[in-house]
């Protein structure tokens, strides 16, 4: 069973229409749970234009659903495994506006990952770019992250595709990581690891971050420093610094990681036993992970906002 993943570029409400209703309806005369995941303010015609089909689709706010890239993958991993054996068959309208540069292009590698985290599943997604209102960068976006394209009632085969591991490598490559020359810093040469708990838990608690978020940041830092104790080389050490309304904590060692890909982390584990499933703890926790592995080393950089 292979995913099949469109993105679908429209002009208007009336050309979205005329693709969303019969991709839904679709969905529900072949016995598909199907999903709606757009704009509230989308909500109410789109019922209008499906008519008494309109009951039968489970609809969310894209406002709620698409808050956290990996924490949204993890929300439709779910679906898909709660409503086998049935395929899924899900709209899917991501929400573009509002990010920084990092989080957009966090958001762009999201809608790639799709292609990786549920090849296997069978399940049909639409996702939608309002071409009149979108900045240029985010079509270009979902014209590399989509092997499909929705055209009227037809799909096609999408000629500028990006496969994931090279689009993830090429976001990797945009990124700076620049550290501050008085950013606070703890060596990591221990396994007990209390003292760097209390570190980040008290510049967290100074820098403002709700109680929930520092301890989700007290938590990923310990995981990322377990890990470079665990696989990396020595020294090592964890960075903290503020950076506008982020707090910014790196974990780095100077081990390498010659089989570290762009989609490390990401793609969702089946069990806490499976590699990976470290960083991707660690990813959910955070507002955004960075990751950096090269000659001088491997970075772990989190961020948490006030």
């Amino acid at each position: 069973m292979t995913l099949e993943h469109r993105a679908f570029i429209y002009d208007g409400a009336d050309d979205f229409v005329s693709v969303a209703v019969p991709f839904l309806t679709a969905g529900l005369e072949a016995g598909e749970a199907v999903v709606a995941v757009l704009r509230r303010a989308g909500h109410g015609p789109l019922r209008e234009a499906l008519g008494e089909h309109a009951e039968a689709i489970a609809f969310h706010a894209s406002e709620d659903f698409y808050q956290h890239p990996v924490r949204t993958l993890k929300i439709y991993q779910e679906l898909v495994q709660a409503e086998r054996p049935r395929r899924v068959r899900a709209l899917a309208e991501p929400v573009w506006d509002g990010w920084s540069a990092r989080e957009t292009l966090e958001w762009a590698r999201y809608e790639s990952l799709i292609n990786v985290a549920f090849a296997g599943s069978g399940a049909k997604a639409l996702c939608p770019y309002d071409r009149t209102a979108l900045p240029p960068e985010i079509i270009r976006h979902a014209r590399e992250t989509h092997p499909l394209l929705a055209s009227g009632a037809f799909t096609v085969r999408n000629p500028e595709y990006v496969k994931p591991a090279d689009f993830g490598a090429r976001c990797d490559r945009t990124r700076r990581f620049d550290r501050p020359r008085d950013a606070a810093y703890l060596p990591i040469d221990s396994a007990d690891l209390r003292g760097l708990r209390a570190f980040v838990g008290d510049r967290a608690a100074a820098h403002g971050l709700a109680r929930q978020a520092a301890q989700n940041l007290v938590t990923a830092a310990n995981e990322a420093a377990a890990n470079a104790l665990r696989h990396g080389a020595p020294p090592a050490g964890l960075w903290l610094w503020t950076e506008g309304p982020d707090l910014v904590c790196e974990v780095g060692d100077h081990g390498s990681w010659p089989d570290a890909t762009p989609l490390v982390g990401f793609d969702p584990p089946e069990s806490a036993l499976q590699r990976g499933f470290g960083l991707w703890t660690v990813r959910l926790l955070v507002d955004l992970m960075e990751l950096r592995a090269g000659w001088d080393g491997t970075f772990v950089r989190m961020r948490q906002r006030r």
